[in-house]
């Protein structure tokens, strides 16, 4: 029994390139390598700034950055890259250069699929320096009428007919960050499968990605394949006050070591067969929103391959289809959630993935 047994799809941020709206919004340049490069330790023994390695502070446009990205990932054991997709409605995209580009050259050669992130960027959400108080809408997510569910797919039409687009039960992986946000959830998964069929296309798997456990049996998901289960925010119990005294003090109070956090993540929904686990390296948004944010303290590769060797017990007696688990994320350095090879680490969190693969396939 191979690697391949299990799916790995890893989440990919593609915002590592200037577009014309950041430098609007933060000046000429900005990408999310500035917040990461300017990060400073919080409080003691904070680690910080996460620095990159082999791949430097890269940018997305280029396409030998891309081809060396996909080589890591499949050293990694990884399956897919889900790119992170911004579609704001009325045609309104934001980050889809470098996607456009990898469909456009047909490189690298590694499956990728889709996850829609259908939210509002809040300016406090992106930048450290930012109130926390502050409300203003950078774009707001909106979902003007039924024709824009049809421009929406026909846009992306490129991407759904790429035959490296990765498939689950020979159907187009797409997932969905809020479903609940989706006016009308039914008709567009509906719409979507009609639209597919009519371009010659298999049809949709839908999975949609949660964060609370008791969403798992709400009936408005229940035309969904699968559910995508991110449940780290249950690591850190945070309430209001405890987040207005982090921000009094400038000092992060949302931190619990890594070791203490992962067996909160081995839930036993996980065993059912369409509840797939997410599985995380490391975390830490401070650098994009300051003393706010949350941390996990002490991550390293030895810990992460612990936990990866768990959640794949826990999911080895799944059907074929159903052995998939989601990597959060492939480089979210911004919020200290990658596997790139960094300074402190080098390849240490790719070599333990893999290296968890390949030890629970052997005992198969």
């Amino acid at each position: 029994m191979n690697t391949e047994e299990t799916k790995v799809i890893a989440f990919y941020l593609p915002q590592f390139h200037p577009i014309q709206e950041n430098d609007d919004w933060w000046g000429k340049g900005f990408t999310e390598w500035t917040n990461v490069a300017k990060a400073k330790p919080l409080y003691r023994h904070h680690y910080q700034p996460n620095i990159p390695s082999d791949l430097g502070f890269y940018d997305l446009r280029l396409h030998e950055v891309r081809e060396a990205q996909a080589e890591l990932a499949k050293e990694a054991g990884v399956s897919a890259f889900c790119y992170w997709h911004y579609w704001f409605g009325d045609g309104k995209q934001l980050l889809e250069k470098p996607l456009q580009n990898v469909i456009k050259t047909g490189k690298p050669e590694f499956p990728f699929c889709l996850a829609w992130a259908n939210h509002t960027w809040q300016k406090k959400s992106w930048n450290p320096d930012v109130s926390r108080l502050s409300k203003q809408n950078l774009m707001i997510q909106t979902y003007p009428n039924k024709e824009d569910v049809d421009n929406h797919f026909n846009t992306m039409l490129p991407a759904f007919k790429d035959e490296r687009y990765f498939r689950i039960q020979d159907k187009l992986v797409f997932v969905i960050y809020d479903y609940e946000d989706i006016p009308d959830l039914n008709y567009f998964i509906d719409r979507w499968q009609e639209l597919a069929k009519e371009n010659g296309l298999p049809g949709f798997y839908f999975i949609a990605h949660i964060i609370r456990l008791e969403d798992i049996n709400n009936l408005s998901i229940q035309k969904m394949d699968s559910i995508n289960l991110h449940t780290l925010g249950k690591s850190f119990n945070e309430s209001k006050y405890h987040r207005l005294l982090s921000w009094i003090l400038n000092r992060p109070l949302g931190v619990i070591s890594y070791s203490k956090a992962m067996r909160k993540w081995e839930n036993e929904i996980i065993k059912e067969e369409k509840i797939f686990p997410t599985i995380y390296p490391n975390w830490d948004t401070t650098p994009r929103i300051g003393s706010l944010g949350q941390v996990l303290q002490n991550s390293s590769p030895v810990l992460f391959k612990k936990h990866v060797k768990r959640i794949l017990k826990m999911i080895n007696h799944k059907s074929k289809d159903n052995k998939v688990i989601f990597l959060k994320s492939w480089n979210e350095w911004a919020e200290g959630n990658y596997m790139e090879p960094d300074l402190k680490f080098g390849k240490g969190y790719i070599k333990a993935l893999k290296e968890s693969l390949d030890e629970n396939n052997n005992k198969l």
